[in-house]
């Protein structure tokens, strides 16, 4: 692999984080491409995306998927909250 990116979200409410890993565990453990891979943590309230690509562009790709998955689901528990 020739290209990595680690990234790092704080989130105040842990149950937050915890849903947000769930959610994406499926991708993690099967994921639709071969160029990348991909890891995915919680440690005190911090959500740790670590992702290696054989270049550029699939890391660019894979980042973009990811960092949309996981602001999808952040805007979900928005919604669910404000309602609830």
């Amino acid at each position: 692999m020739r290209a990595s990116a680690k990234i790092v979200c704080f989130f105040p409410r842990k149950e937050n984080l915890e849903i947000v890993l769930r959610a994406l565990r499926p991708e993690v453990e099967e994921p639709a491409a071969v160029r990348s891979i991909v890891s995915l943590a919680g440690k005190e309230g911090y959500l740790v995306l670590r992702v290696k690509a054989k270049d550029t562009v699939a890391l660019r790709a894979t980042l973009n998927a990811y960092l949309r998955w996981i602001g999808s689901v952040i805007n979900v528990l928005d919604v669910l909250e404000s309602r609830f």
